[in-house]
C-alpha cells in the first residue's frame, strides 16, 4: 500500500557538507509518489553517517561526494526491488561516488582509514574508474567492518578488482 506523500522535508543540513535533501532523494519515489521522509531517528542515524564516513572522506579526496542513494523507506526499496530490512531503511547506508577518483581506490581507503559496519564495491569494472559505486554503512557503536565486493551477481570477501 503506498503511503500519502507528506509535505516536503526543509533544505536542512544533516553535516557541514551534506543536506537532507540530498540523502533522499528518489527519482523512483518522485515519480511514484512515494512518501520518503525519514524519521527523526533515520535523521539522527543519517547524521552519524555523514559525520563519521562521508565527510572524512570528503575532507581527504577534497572533492564533492555525488550521492546516489541515501535513506530509502521500506516502500521504496521494495519498489526498486531491494529489501524492507536494508540498511538504507534505516538511515544507515548510502550509495555515492566521489568526484575524479576510482572507485576501488575510495573503497580501499575507506576500508583502511574509517569505521563502517558494511562496505561494498559494486559494479566496479577495472580499467575504468568511474564505473559502479560504493555502497557503505555505518551503525553507531556496532559496526562489522565487513569489506564485500558485489559484480552484479556475487558477493565476495573483501575488495576486488
Amino acid at each position: 500500500m503506498k503511503a500519502e506523500p507528506k509535505a516536503p522535508l526543509p533544505f536542512g543540513r544533516v553535516s557541514a557538507n551534506f543536506t537532507l535533501q540530498e540523502m533522499i532523494k528518489s527519482q523512483t519515489a518522485m515519480r511514484l509518489g512515494i512518501d520518503n521522509n525519514p524519521t527523526p531517528e533515520h535523521v539522527t542515524s543519517l547524521r552519524a553517517l555523514c559525520n563519521n564516513v562521508l565527510e572524512p572522506m570528503r575532507d581527504h579526496f577534497k572533492t564533492p561526494v555525488i550521492i546516489s542513494s541515501g535513506y530509502r523507506s521500506p516502500f521504496l526499496c521494495e519498489e526498486i526491488g531491494s529489501s524492507h530490512t536494508s540498511q538504507h531503511c534505516k538511515g544507515e547506508a548510502v550509495d555515492f561516488e566521489v568526484v575524479g577518483s576510482d572507485n576501488y581506490q575510495v573503497a580501499r581507503w575507506i576500508e583502511a582509514n574509517l569505521e563502517y559496519d558494511q562496505l561494498i564495491l559494486e559494479h566496479y569494472t577495472p580499467g575504468k574508474p568511474n564505473s559502479g559505486w560504493i555502497h557503505v554503512s555505518y551503525i553507531t557503536g556496532q559496526n562489522r567492518k565487513q569489506a564485500l565486493t558485489f559484480d552484479g551477481k556475487h558477493y565476495s570477501k573483501g575488495l576486488s578488482k
